[in-house]
């Protein structure tokens, strides 16, 4: 039987004997009021009429109304006749009631008259004791039925209780097991239900489910395995190390190169706690230091590692794997990749070219300074008068120099950047040398836009640890181009500050700002702000940012589009341990 058909006939009939129990409760009830209505009103308004009529027969030799209350009485009787044999004692009780009136003194017959009434209440009192008996087997066949009917329903309803929920949820819950099964991959579970019904027909399609997926499975394990081979061998020979790490730290694989750089046997690295191994081997744990952090977070420097008999340098990168699993709405994380490219190659070719800028920078200072000789004695008006078109010619001649000479020393600045060898030399300096420096390198270019420089410096500062050669070049930098984005008649605002354990040196112009979607960049090499139509290499502000930093100083800037804008750095207070 289906499942449908059982809860229609199971819930249908405990439906129907709850409708059957209602409808003979009601009957029986109105049955019972029937019978009680019929004692109160064929028998007991007799009875009334009947006490009524013995008092006024006593009261009629006191009281006048006595005998019409007597008639008002026996009339009401005459409409109340019920019982047998009661019209033919209601008959007598007028006869004698109609003597009476004619001779009220007559005591035979008040006596026939008080006969005849109680004649008639031992009448009605003889029909409510039938009566009563009818509606006493009345209630005890209604007490009969109804329990019968009440027990059926319970008896309905217990085995519906019992039965139907185990009927539903039990195969529910093998079905349940058996999915959960096959999801793991034991594609050999069955299930086994003696059923007819819906779940019979849900048990065949389970079954042959599973019987197709244990031969998909069989039949394609083959192929896994040898995508599997494949996938390994291609790792294996990439030239790139490449190290697998599973969701729970352990790795899973590494190829033949990654075991070549950290000297490692494959059974000392694979199968093992990536924490573990790295507590044991440098490299190791430089390689997995970032494992844990958010990909933005992680170190991107190259890694330098002796390798193949030489200093090889790797890029590392780590990937996240995230997995959609089927069925589901969110990726699972199951581990990450760690990939280190060799760029040995363009490290070599960086540091060349590196060179190669160096030595043509160097070797151009020489004809530019000797340039700069020929001007200045054709200045010389000792030597002989130009004409206003030699003035102009040169003019040009001498700024084209000048410009030539600070992008050799820009050039020079950054292969000292590149190389790494940047020479600091941090001692306690003196803060006012290096302002003045700076201002006077520019104060010919800001008269020529009369632009005023205004100085605030902390009077209760003096010196600062700083490289003075280095920290004066960055201030001049930042003047140079404060000079050349501002208006005419503009002002430029120096300010020296103490900020905790640092000092803060500022320089703060009124020009077109820059706008917030290149502020992230400004210190990039080669960047300028697109549109500009300003001179400059776009190397002043990266090289003053690698001067900083290899002091341990900070350096940002801050700006208002169309307002200014404000470029500082931070360097440690003289006296103070902390950057």
């Amino acid at each position: 039987m289906k499942i449908k058909t059982k809860l229609t006939f199971g819930v249908g009939s405990l439906f129907l004997m709850i409708l059957l129990l209602a409808t003979l409760s009601g009957w029986y009830v109105y049955r019972l009021k029937k019978d009680t209505g019929n004692i109160l009103k064929a028998n007991y308004n007799t009875l009334l009429y009947a006490k009524n009529m013995l008092l006024a027969l006593e009261d009629m030799p006191q009281k006048n109304d006595a005998l019409s209350g007597f008639e008002n009485n026996l009339n009401q009787q005459r409409k109340n006749v019920t019982e047998p044999g009661e019209q033919q004692t209601t008959d007598a009780i007028v006869k004698h009631f109609g003597q009476l009136k004619s001779n009220p003194q007559d005591m035979m017959v008040i006596s026939a008259i008080r006969k005849d009434i109680t004649q008639l209440m031992q009448q009605n009192m003889a029909a409510i004791s039938a009566k009563s008996l009818v509606a006493d087997r009345t209630a005890e066949q209604a007490i009969l039925i109804i329990s019968f009917a009440g027990a059926l329903c319970f008896i309905i309803a217990f085995i519906l209780l019992v039965n139907l929920p185990s009927n539903i949820a039990d195969p529910i819950a093998k079905l349940t097991g058996s999915i959960r099964q096959v999801a793991g991959q034991n594609y050999k579970e069955r299930l086994h239900l003696q059923s007819t019904g819906e779940f019979g027909e849900l048990v065949r399609s389970f079954n042959t489910m599973a019987e197709k997926l244990e031969e998909y499975s069989e039949s394609k394990l083959e192929k896994i395995l040898k995508e599997k081979k494949r996938i390994e061998a291609l790792v294996d020979n990439m030239h790139d190390p490449v190290i697998g790490i599973d969701e729970h730290g352990q790795v899973i694989f590494a190829n033949e190169e990654a075991i070549n750089i950290t000297t490692l046997k494959k059974e000392q690295l694979v199968g093992r706690l990536a924490s573990l191994v790295a507590g044991e081997n440098d490299l190791i744990r430089d390689i997995f230091k970032d494992l844990a952090l958010p990909p933005d977070q992680r170190e991107k420097r190259p890694i330098k590692i002796y390798a193949n008999e030489r200093e090889s340098y790797f890029e590392k990168d780590i990937i996240d794997i995230n997995v959609l699993p089927t069925g589901e709405a969110n990726p699972t994380f199951i581990g990450q990749v760690v990939i280190l490219k060799n760029i040995t190659s363009f490290k070599e070719l960086d540091l060349a070219k590196t060179n190669f800028i160096g030595t043509v920078s160097h070797e151009f200072k020489t004809p530019i300074a000797a340039i700069q000789m020929g001007i200045q004695l054709l200045e010389n008006e000792q030597i002989g008068h130009l004409n206003p078109e030699q003035v102009g010619l040169l003019k040009g001649i001498k700024d084209d120099s000048d410009r030539l000479l600070k992008i050799t020393g820009e050039l020079l600045n950054m292969t000292q950047v590149e190389s790494g060898a940047i020479q600091i030399s941090l001692h306690a300096t003196d803060v006012r040398p290096m302002i003045d420096y700076a201002v006077m390198a520019n104060q010919f270019a800001a008269d020529q836009k009369q632009v005023k420089f205004i100085l605030e410096i902390d009077p209760t500062i003096n010196t600062v640890v700083a490289d003075s050669e280095k920290t004066a070049w960055v201030l001049t930098n930042f003047l140079s181009n404060a000079v050349r984005y501002s208006y005419e008649d503009a002002s430029i605002q120096i300010r020296v500050e103490k900020i905790e354990s640092t000092i803060r040196f500022s320089v703060t112009d009124h020009g077109q700002g820059i706008e917030p979607k290149y502020l992230d960049k400004i210190f990039e090499r080669y960047f300028r702000v697109p549109g500009s139509k300003k001179g400059g290499t776009g190397l002043g502000l990266s090289i003053s940012k690698e001067f900083i930093e290899a002091q341990g100083g900070i350096i940002g800037v801050k700006s208002e589009y169309g307002a200014g804008s404000s470029f500082y750095f931070l360097l440690r207070a003289a006296g103070s341990s902390n950057p």
